[in-house]
């Protein structure tokens, strides 16, 4: 290996030995401001320690923890818990549907479930919807729940009140309310029921809104559910089931949704529900389209 003399006068003439493979080649460089900016750095740094320089601060995926997978109670529903697993704590799953789909007995059947566990549960109702006296039929706990009535009395008398401002001012509502929920804790399902209003309005909440209730509700033991006629959480959302009507029997015999219009007086005796499951991201792997069909029977029907 060759190596080259050097001297310097701060040395006094004492020779200094180097590698020459060590050296930098010293060449007469214009006095521009990048070429000073260049001088500072170690000359032996090459591009790729350039590049471990500038991501040190970074974790591979590789060494990035694994979130366990949520745990799931049941939705009240057996043949909803073989299509999903249940219900995910610590997520947000959306139940979407047009009316007459089965929401509202979605709602009601994974209330009574969660009730039954000796969990409280809170219901935001958007457009004052719920019967107390459905929800008991369908096995509530009413001791259990804490029903929140989004509405403005003040503009019930105003014939002149635009209807868009009023579902706006609900929709305003119910984010303060869930808010509040969320900080607050102690529920074991939060229901946010948009149902009722117009999906213009509900379109509105806009995506960081939904991961702030996302994540809040982490790491918590909270089931957090959102009804609407769209689906608008987007990718906020661990689950995704859409609910479309199937069927129904009025005096036990079957009409085919869109019910046909009757010719006396007939009684509504079962309500058969079709639902899909769209997205999961419970298990991070893709699902398939899949659904099922179930009924429910009205309380009067026996």
């Amino acid at each position: 290996m060759s190596s080259a003399v050097f001297s310097t006068s701060a040395a006094q003439g004492r020779p200094f030995v180097f590698e020459v493979e060590d050296v930098a080649e010293v060449r007469p460089q214009p006095a521009r401001a990048e070429h000073v900016e260049k001088a500072r750095l170690p000359q032996r740094i090459v591009p790729e320690d350039l590049k471990v320089v500038r991501l040190a601060g970074v974790t591979p995926a590789s060494r990035l923890a694994i979130l366990p997978t949520p745990e799931m109670v049941p939705s009240g529903i057996a043949a909803m818990d073989i299509l999903t697993g249940g219900l995910p704590r610590g997520c947000l799953t959306e139940i979407c549907g047009p009316a007459s789909s089965g929401r509202t007995t979605v709602l009601l059947a994974a209330l009574a479930a969660a009730t039954r566990r000796g969990e409280f549960c809170a219901v935001v109702d958007a457009g004052d919807a719920l019967d107390p006296q459905s929800a008991a039929a369908a096995g509530v706990e009413l001791d259990r729940l804490l029903w929140v009535r989004c509405n403005d009395n003040s503009h019930q008398h105003e014939p002149n009140h635009a209807e868009r401002h009023y579902a706006e001012h609900r929709l305003e509502q119910l984010l303060r309310v869930t808010d509040l929920l969320l900080e607050s804790g102690g529920f074991g399902m939060i229901a946010l029921d948009l149902g009722d209003l117009p999906p213009q309005i509900a379109r509105r909440i806009p995506l960081t809104t939904w991961f702030r209730f996302r994540r809040a509700v982490e790491h918590t033991p909270t089931v957090l559910l959102a009804i609407e006629r769209q689906s608008i959480a987007g990718s906020c959302s661990s689950l995704l089931i859409k609910l479309r009507p199937a069927g129904n029997r009025v005096d036990d015999q079957r009409v085919d949704f869109p019910f046909a219009i009757p010719t006396h007086a007939q009684l509504l005796t079962k309500l058969e529900i079709t639902a899909e499951l769209v997205r999961s991201r419970i298990d991070r792997k893709p699902v398939r389209s899949a659904e099922i069909t179930f009924a429910s029977k009205t309380a009067w029907a026996g």
